[in-house]
């Protein structure tokens, strides 16, 4: 996520002093990058004053060296904070320029961290040496994650790619860019290897290690060493994973394309060929190199292969070969099958070595060596020999139409032309062909599957962009480069068009308007220049035509003609695409090359410009039979391993060209991919040209570039730090820059010639001003539903939608989105980047919750089923136990033992005849289990040869539909094209027809006019033979010949004179034309300056609008906080309110307490009373026991009686006495209880009162702390208020100066015009005593007119350029003030900004107090709540102890009865004489019953005081609750009248802004003021030096007049009037000013011409006070100083002009 409109979603994070400090640090000096041509480098920007810079510099101070210096503007790029060096998202930079891209890329890379996030790219920067950071462990962090929450990574693109797959089932391709070498097939093997390792696979059938065997295969047959790369892939190849419903890969397969076959036998110096030659080579075992016959290598090689000589080398290569063994074994290639690649490969080996012959008959140099490469390949020599230099019609073009018919015969034919070497070449390239397709077939054979497959993520890797200029090489790029180059081109097209086209497109189709840059064109023109095709593409001729073709059909053009060459080749390439007569090179992407057969085509939107060699790439075009025999050859072999694999490929795939591979697949999506490469190649154009050599390049980039459009894609960009790692560290570029310690080396050229050529910075700004997030309604409303569930909830979950946009709305409103962040198109709803991300992470945590109390719900069920259960198995078990004890019960029964000892052998019988018929059975069952299997089998492998057939006839079938429909098609356009040709014919042949019988009519007439003539003068002369008729007609005769030669000659000249005019006009408009085109070059110059700068004003008014908007979401985000809190702090007050409410609920029923208490207190004094009573009663019967005790005479029968009634009352006794110790335990369990209360109300009381002092302690801090804010704000507002008022006041002062300024200049204007006129007037009556005295001086000098009229216009431009540079110099000053004013009021703005930002920053800082103080709050109101429910349980124990005060009462009520019939017992004893020791007993009882009265008693008054102590707490927690909530009603308000500070603040700014934009647009109109003035400057000065010329021309005519005059004595002699000589004197001063200053004027003389100042700008000019005259005067006097002229000439000058 970016920080502009992006991280400002993120959750606002809290800085540290010490960051703030940094950062505003930072921001008081203006940082800026320069950009020269080694790189960039830091510095700061000064402030200067107005004026003392020229236009467009400023001065910087570099921070490496402090040097100053003064550059120009547009070299000056903003720089970002330091905390933005190392950001994980390019597009969140603040400023987003080249120079802060490239830092950030360049700190990262010395970090160790070269993946970095460009929006939705990803962009890679390949290091020297691989970091560790490709493991499992890593593998599993990135599993599951969003994009959002990790780091920059390879393994990030992937994830992103398989969740999209998982949530849309749509296909992904991932496609890799960048230069070769910059590490784009590694990154191919990590996207593999994460995607096999996370989503996993049935059975583990696509396992890591089985993905490693195919890329070191691939390697070996596929990568070479080149200039740029030690181990480069010469072949493009998609590799395809199908996913199942379920995610897992259920198939895989990889095509290859573009193989560079014809490595093999040519290619650069320097260079390799493919590696497996080596790896076989060195790593063969003995028995191999024997059957290869490798035991002797050749000394040369036509082809160059030639084995390993250093140690080391054939170590590795042995190593290689062993694992590429192992490799093949990983995927069931078996033994046979390796040894037949084995023969191929020394095959072609022993063909090199073989050679061919360079003249003579084609046959092999070294027939020992032919003879070993066709005893590898299975054939006898004389086979090879002519399949290689006697081809047979193999490869003949077939004759699909006679309009083809020539150009296959002159293909044919070309290709028997072919030399000895070609030919052979062409056989070593179809067999490496041949071989590598194999290759392909058995690779998918091992990776291809019968599952069930949803969709697909394709990884297309391409080789990179080559030049050799990159590397110091002096030689040509070639055709195969080209190839590569030609398909990366094609697929940054492909970028530019996804980024670029496509979202303007969508947008435009939205209604969705955005402010961006123009988008400079894709790379067409580059692409067009090799591939663009002919409108008659499929009825073209041999004949050349003028319509532009690409290089591609130019070359099958020059191919197929008899005089075709490279020259021709690239004479119309350049006719075609290069820069036109007298058109600069800037405007084309070809351009010549010094060296003959070279060009030079730019890629990369011109940044990488590629010389091409061209010689012999007309061989490429042509078809050789001998590469065609190399499949027929192979086929027909005669060793059966060979012949079985070629045979076996041949029949179960159609190969559709030679460097296509992999088209077979088992998976329902493979088919569909391979019958979409053959559509490609099958249908229109390409099947008519499919077996054109150079258009097969075209069809297989097309077929690469069909294949992922139908995707949606993800592009990584590859980078390569240094054109050459080992020697990139030393390299100057990368020593010039001031790097960190521990960076490593970058080549900062070669990193920006990528990014421009990438277009990543345009991508960054479309992707930060743009939404690239979309989502159309019904499916953003269908996803993000739940996160508004009471929309649900009143609409219902089906409810039937009738506008979808109106409830998208609804929808977004209720999420409460800043307003900036979304756009509501037509079909769809579009976000800034971040936005759903942001969305997505708050619908996880919803479904989370959700989910959740799901599992809740599940489990709750669950368990309530499994408790049933339970009870079941309880019964269960129960009815078991209950048979058991029936079993005892029975077990020693006779008869029960019998039954068990019989029953079992009554049913021995029965159970061997049940088993033998169940083994019968089972023997049936498993033969025809058997037979089942067997047919099963049998089935499969029909149902397998089967569909191979059925899919086989169903390509086949749609092959020759294909080709029919073109065969139609093409059919069509002939019909077509001849039904025109004859209907033009007959049209032309009815002219023909007319025309000749108009001819013929025509002659007969004319042969008529003669005869006719004839006969006249046959007749005249016959009738008038005298002399004057024959002298007549003879005069006639000689007259006619004179007039025709008069008039010849009259024609003649006249066409001489109009020639000579024509040329003259053509001269002129040649002269014209030069200076329009430099003007139009001049313009262009400025105006790409013009461009470039209002590009860059424009980019950082996008970066400031972002930041702008970055501050509204931020403010967005408080806001909700705010109405967050304020929902909590009304949720808190209705709890306040509630406790309240509660408290007094308490306080009312302990008043009832208090009421029923004292009730008790009454009944017991009560009971008290009657107790004295009763010990009254028990002494008086005490004394009676004792006078009855004294009586001797006792009755035996009565006596017997008491006894008994003593017995029942000792039992009664017993049991009243039991009973009283169960109340003594009880009330010593309550006394218990009691204890504990106390103990913990205590402990609870101090802890509470120690958390109300600590809090108390921190309210009173935090209550200091915000004053303290508070007032410190309070003050910088006022501050802010005064300098806000003050700048106001500036400005008006300054617009009233403006004002007055006007005013006086109108003033002066009519004063100094009236002035002017006067000095006119005195000025015309000194000249015209002037011209008196020239009149005098006529006859000696004739040229005085002349001098007068220069002195006139010497005078005026002298006068005219003093006011001119006057009224700059005037303006300049203005502007100067303008500037300062400016000045003072943007610093004033970005003061006002900083304690904006520094106030929100506090604000900031209360809400977290505040945050914090709300959560000490709500553990006070815990705790509040705890001591409340503690509370609540003493009163529920009180009212425990009071029914047990009550029961006692009871108790004792009872106890009372038992006194009174103990009472009278003792009457009835005492008239029965009752023993005395009875008596006495019952009185400890009732002692021991009092005793336990009192204690009760003391029980409940210590119970009255524990309620008094209550109360006093719950009071006291009420008060501080209360201040609390006062606190916090305090800080609220002080918080609103902040808000309302703020946006005091806010509308000031406001109005500063517009007021600032007013001084700006006056600032234009003065500026335009001032050119204005300097161009009227300009001119005068012209006028000046046209008028030195003059002086200058007369100068020798003046100087001879002059000494005529010295000799005169008229001039001393007569009328000696004071006016005379004070002429004279000034003419004196005229010529010894013109005698001294001849040099000066010479070169002055040749520049600029005679004009006037128009009248409007003059009076202007003019208009000058008589002070300001004198001051122009100086200035002028200066002015002429500066014109080398002498200050004695310039003070007769200026006496001469006064």
């Amino acid at each position: 996520m970016s920080s502009l409109p992006i991280v400002l979603d993120a959750p606002l994070e809290l800085k540290t002093e010490e960051q703030i400090a940094a950062e505003r640090a930072w921001y008081s000096t203006e940082k800026v990058w320069l950009v020269h041509k080694d790189g960039f480098s830091l510095a700061t920007q000064l402030k200067t004053e107005a004026g003392s810079l020229p236009e467009g510099k400023v001065k910087i101070r570099l921070e490496h060296d402090g040097t100053l210096l003064e550059v120009d503007e547009d070299d000056v790029e903003k720089a970002n904070p330091p905390s933005y060096d190392r950001v994980e998202d390019l597009s969140g930079l603040l400023y987003l320029n080249e120079s802060s891209v490239m830092h950030s890329l360049r700190q990262r890379y010395g970090g160790n961290l070269i993946y970095t996030y460009a929006g939705p790219n990803v962009v890679f920067i390949n290091p020297v040496s691989a970091p560790s950071m490709y493991s499992e462990k890593v593998m599993h962090m990135f599993k599951g994650c969003r994009r959002e929450d990790t780091a920059p990574h390879i393994y990030g693109v992937a994830q992103a790619a398989y969740r999209k797959l998982l949530t849309t089932r749509q296909d992904q391709s991932i496609v890799l860019l960048g230069k070769s070498g910059s590490g784009k097939t590694t990154n191919c093997q990590h996207l593999v290897q994460y995607l096999v390792s996370i989503a996993g696979s049935n059975g583990k059938v696509y396992s890591a290690e089985k993905w490693q065997a195919v890329y070191t295969i691939l390697e070996a047959f596929g990568n070479c060493s080149t200039s740029m790369n030690g181990n480069a892939s010469r072949f493009s190849h998609i590799v395809s994973l199908d996913f199942d419903q379920a995610g897992q890969v259920a198939s895989a397969s990889i095509q290859t394309m573009l193989l560079e076959k014809s490595r093999i036998a040519r290619r650069p110096e320097t260079e390799s060929t493919f590696n497996i030659f080596y790896y076989m080579m060195a790593g063969a075992d003995g028995s191999l190199k024997t059957e290869l016959h490798f035991n002797h290598f050749a000394e040369n090689s036509a082809f160059g292969i030639l084995p390993y000589s250093k140690p080391e080398e054939k170590q590795k290569a042995a190593q290689q070969f062993t694992k590429l063994q192992a490799a093949m074994k990983v995927l069931n290639i078996s033994a046979e099958e390796q040894k037949a690649f084995w023969l191929v490969l020394g095959a072609i080996y022993h063909l090199g070595a073989a050679g061919a012959t360079k003249a003579g008959r084609k046959q092999f140099a070294r027939h020992e060596w032919a003879q070993k490469a066709a005893y590898l390949l299975g054939c006898t020599l004389e086979e090879l020999s002519s399949s290689i230099f006697k081809p047979q019609g193999k490869g003949t073009l077939p004759r699909t139409s006679s309009v083809r018919l020539g150009a296959e015969d002159s293909g044919d034919s070309s290709g028997s032309k072919a030399t000895a070497m070609e030919c052979l070449e062409a056989m070593a390239a179809g067999l490496y062909s041949e071989l590598f397709t194999l290759l392909i077939s058995l690779i998918n054979r091992a990776l291809k599957s019968s599952q069930h497959s949803l969709c697909s993520v394709l990884i297309v890797d391409t080789p990179g962009f080559q030049n050799p200029r990159q590397v110091k090489s002096e030689r040509g790029a070639t055709f195969e480069e080209l190839c590569h180059n030609y398909a990366q081109e094609r697929l940054q097209a492909l970028f530019h068009e996804r980024t670029f086209v496509h979202e303007l497109e969508r947008y435009k189709e939205e209604n969705i308007e955005l402010a961006l840059d123009d988008i400079e064109p894709s790379t067409s023109l580059s692409i067009a220049a090799v591939d663009q095709a002919s409108s008659q593409a499929l009825v073209r001729t041999p004949a050349r035509t003028d319509e532009a073709r690409g290089l591609l059909w130019l070359m099958e053009e020059e191919a197929l003609q008899p005089g075709g060459s490279e020259d021709t080749l690239l004479e119309r390439l350049f006719g075609y695409y290069g820069p036109a007569e007298g058109e600069s090179k800037g405007h084309t992407l070809l351009l010549k090359s010094e060296r003959q057969q070279h060009f030079l085509l730019g890629h990369s939107h011109e940044t990488d410009w590629v010389e091409y060699n061209a010689r012999g790439w007309l061989n490429y075009a042509k078809q050789n039979p001998a590469s065609h025999n190399a499949a027929s050859l192979l086929q027909n072999s005669q060793k059966k391993n060979i012949s079985a694999l070629f045979i076996g490929r041949s029949g179960s795939a159609t190969v559709l060209s030679g460097s296509v591979a992999g088209l077979e697949g088992g998976s329902q999506l493979a088919l569909r991919r391979a019958t979409s490469m053959r559509k490609t190649f099958t249908t229109g154009m390409a099947a008519v040209k499919k077996k054109s050599l150079c258009i097969q390049i075209k069809l297989q980039v097309d077929a690469i570039l069909d294949t992922v459009r139908r995707s949606r894609v993800h592009f990584v960009h590859c980078l390569l730090p240094l054109a050459d790692a080992p020697r990139g560290a030393g390299s100057p570029e990368a020593q010039s820059e001031i790097c960190e310690p521990g960076l490593m080396q970058l080549d900062v050229a070669l990193l920006r010639a990528q990014l421009r050529g990438s277009k990543l910075l345009d991508a960054l700004r479309i992707y930060r001003q743009g939404y690239p997030d979309h989502m159309v309604f019904s499916e953003f409303r269908r996803r993000f539903d739940v996160l508004a569930p009471h929309l649900t909830k009143k609409l219902g979950r089906n409810y039937i939608v009738k506008d979808e946009k109106r409830a998208v709305e609804e929808l977004l409103e209720s999420l409460d989105l800043e307003k900036s962040s979304y756009h509501m198109g037509l079909s769809r709803v579009f976000f800034r980047a971040g936005t759903l991300a942001k969305l997505e992470e708050q619908r996880d945590e919803q479904t989370r919750r959700n989910i959740t109390l799901f599992q809740a719900a599940c489990r709750g069920y669950l368990s309530r089923q499994a408790f049933k259960k339970r009870k079941v198995q309880d019964l269960a078990i129960r009815c078991i136990q209950k048979n058991i004890k029936k079993n005892r019960g029975v077990k020693g029964w006779p008869w029960w033992k019998l039954f068990t000892n019989v029953r079992p052998l009554v049913e021995v019988q029965l159970t061997e005849d049940q088993i033998r018929g169940k083994d019968e059975e089972i023997q049936n069952l498993r033969m025809k289990l058997e037979k089942v299997e067997k047919e099963r089998n049998e089935l499969r492998l029909s149902t397998d040869r089967l569909e191979s057939r059925i899919t086989e006839l169903s390509t086949e079938l749609t092959d020759e539909r294909n080709t029919g429909e073109s065969a139609s098609q093409l059919l069509e356009t002939e019909t077509a094209e001849r039904l025109r040709l004859e209907k033009d014919m007959k049209e032309l042949q009815a002219k023909f027809d007319a025309m000749k019988k108009q001819m013929e009519s025509m002659e007969m007439e004319v042969m008529e006019a003669r005869l006719i003539r004839a006969s006249e003068l046959n007749g005249e002369m016959d009738d008038d033979d005298d002399d004057e008729a024959g002298g007549e007609w003879k005069l006639k005769y000689d007259r006619a010949i004179r007039e025709a030669e008069f008039t010849k000659k009259r024609l003649h000249q006249e066409f001489d004179d109009k020639l000579e005019t024509e040329q003259q006009n053509k001269r002129h408009l040649e002269r014209k034309l030069t200076d329009l085109q430099a003007d139009y070059e001049e313009s262009q110059r400025s105006l790409q300056q013009a461009k470039k700068k209002s590009q860059r004003l424009m980019a950082e008014l996008q970066d400031t609008k972002l930041h702008l908007e970055g501050q509204q979401s931020r403010n967005h985000e408080l806001e909700k906080k705010q109405r967050k809190f304020d929902l909590e702090q009304n949720q808190a007050q209705d709890e306040v309110q509630r406790e309240r409410s509660q408290r007094e609920k308490l306080s009312r029923e302990r008043d009832m307490l208090t009421g029923e208490v004292f009730t008790l207190r009454q009944q017991l004094q009560d009971k008290e009373v009657e107790l004295c009573g009763l010990n009254v009663k028990l002494e008086q019967l005490e004394v009676e026991l004792q006078d009855l005790s004294s009586q001797e005479s006792k009755d035996e029968a009565s006596l017997a009686k008491l006894k008994k009634q003593l017995r029942e009352l000792e039992a009664k006794v017993k049991d009243q006495e039991e009973e009283l110790d169960e109340q003594a335990g009880t009330i010593q369990m309550l006394e218990q209880a009691k204890l504990r209360l106390e103990m913990e109300m205590e402990r609870l009381r101090q802890t509470h009162s120690k958390d109300i002092e600590s809090k108390d302690e921190e309210v009173e801090e935090i209550r200091q702390s915000c004053s303290k804010k508070l007032k410190q704000m309070e003050v910088q507002l006022e501050e802010e208020y005064d300098d806000k008022q003050r700048v106001l006041r500036e400005k008006r002062d300054l617009e009233n100066k403006l004002l007055s300024a006007q005013e006086q200049v109108s003033q002066r204007d009519v004063e100094t015009e009236k002035r002017l006129k006067k000095d006119l007037k005195r000025t015309k009556v000194l000249l015209a005593d002037a011209q008196v005295m020239l009149d005098h001086l006529k006859n000696n000098a004739p040229s005085k007119r002349e001098i007068t009229q220069l002195k006139n216009q010497l005078e005026e431009s002298e006068f005219t350029s003093a006011a001119a540079v006057k009224a700059r110099k005037s303006m300049e000053l203005e502007i100067e003030d303008l500037h300062i004013q400016m000045e003072d009021i943007s610093k004033a703005k970005m003061s006002l900004e900083e304690q904006v930002s520094r106030l929100q920053r506090e604000k900031n800082d209360l809400q977290s107090r505040l945050e914090e103080d709300q959560e000490d709050m709500n553990e006070l109101m815990k705790k509040h709540k705890a001591a409340v429910a503690q509370s609540a349980r003493d009163l529920a124990q009180i009212s425990d102890l009071q029914a047990q005060l009550e029961e006692a009462a009871k108790e004792k009520q009872e106890i009372q009865d038992k006194l009174q019939s103990l009472q009278s017992q003792l009457e009835f004893q005492e008239q029965s004489m009752v023993e005395k020791s009875l008596v006495s007993r019952q009185e400890a009882k009732i002692r021991e019953l009092e005793t336990k009265l009192e204690y009760e008693r003391t029980q409940i008054k210590r119970l009255e005081t524990l309620v008094a102590r209550l109360k006093e707490n719950l009071e006291k927690m009420t008060e501080e609750k209360d201040q609390r909530v006062a606190g916090e009603n305090r800080e609220k308000e002080q918080n609103k009248r902040m808000q309302r500070q703020m946006r005091d603040i806010k509308e000031e700014m406001t109005e500063l802004a517009k007021k600032e934009t007013e001084a700006s647009r006056k600032k234009h109109e003065l500026e335009m003021d001032i050119e204005s003035l300097e161009a009227a400057n300009q001119s005068l000065q012209a006028d000046l030096k046209l008028a030195f010329k003059r002086i200058g021309d007369l100068q020798a005519a003046i100087e001879d007049e002059m000494e005529s005059d010295d000799n005169d004595d008229l001039i001393n002699s007569g009328e000696d009037s004071d006016l005379d000589s004070e002429v004279e004197d000034r003419v004196d001063g005229v010529k010894s000013w013109l005698s001294k200053n001849k040099g000066s004027t010479k070169t002055l003389s040749d520049e600029g011409s005679l004009k006037t100042p128009s009248p409007p700008l003059y009076k202007r000019l003019l208009s000058r006070t008589e002070e300001e005259t004198a001051e122009e005067e100086k200035d002028l006097q200066q002015s002429s100083q500066t014109l080398v002229i002498d200050g004695n000439d310039d003070t007769r000058l200026a006496e001469a002009t006064a």
